[in-house]
């Protein structure tokens, strides 16, 4: 491999790791504690009513993980369960006090991000939303996977008929795509643990 590539490469890595320090750091300081906190949050505000086998997904839990997160929540005044399709299952709603913290940590990682972006001009930002296209749907390995990586998105401003990771959230093609997308993602991304403090 030419070295400018490992440079690319390792200035590339160094470039997600500060990003996701600073996504982290707001988003836990708005959710007020770590780990998935902040994802379900988000995911909640978006998408209120999710039972707990559907929340578990985008954040990567197991389901009695996902109970006790929810718990938290509930304890903590910012959400709430209902009754569900059945009556075995509840609905969790977020409470106006979760609504507002989810609202916070959107526009933390906007903030973030829109920093991190500031330098660019319009031709390098429309040259970047090409490779950063092309890279999230290579990167995306089936609709599990898309699920996670999209748990804090700006649903409203991306949506799914344009979003690159929605469209390659597709079953793995062939079994080695799949064994592949169960022990983690290209580069080391995990795809059934939290990346990073669960952000």
């Amino acid at each position: 491999m030419p070295d400018c590539d490992r440079r690319l490469e390792n200035l590339f890595g160094s470039l997600l790791t500060a990003i996701s320090d600073s996504l982290t750091a707001r988003a836990e300081r708005a959710a007020g504690h770590s780990g998935a906190t902040a994802a379900a949050l988000v995911y909640l505000t978006q998408t209120p009513g999710l039972s707990i086998d559907r929340l578990k997904r985008p954040l990567g839990l197991s389901q009695s993980a996902t109970v006790r997160l929810v718990d938290r929540l509930v304890t903590d005044g910012l959400a709430q369960r209902r009754p569900g399709r059945n009556n075995r299952s509840i609905a969790v709603h977020l409470t106006p006090p979760g609504e507002k913290v989810g609202r916070t940590i959107l526009d933390q990682r906007q903030a973030v991000l829109s920093d991190v972006l500031g330098p660019l001009c319009a031709a390098e930002r429309s040259a970047l939303t090409t490779l950063v296209e092309k890279l999230l749907g290579n990167v995306t390995l089936r609709s599990a996977h898309a699920e996670r990586i999209c748990r804090l998105c700006d649903l409203a401003t991306c949506p799914s008929s344009a979003c690159p990771v929605a469209q390659s959230g597709v079953p793995a093609a062939s079994p080695a795509a799949a064994a592949r997308a169960d022990i983690g993602a290209p580069g080391g991304i995990r795809t059934h643990t939290p990346f990073g403090n669960g952000f």
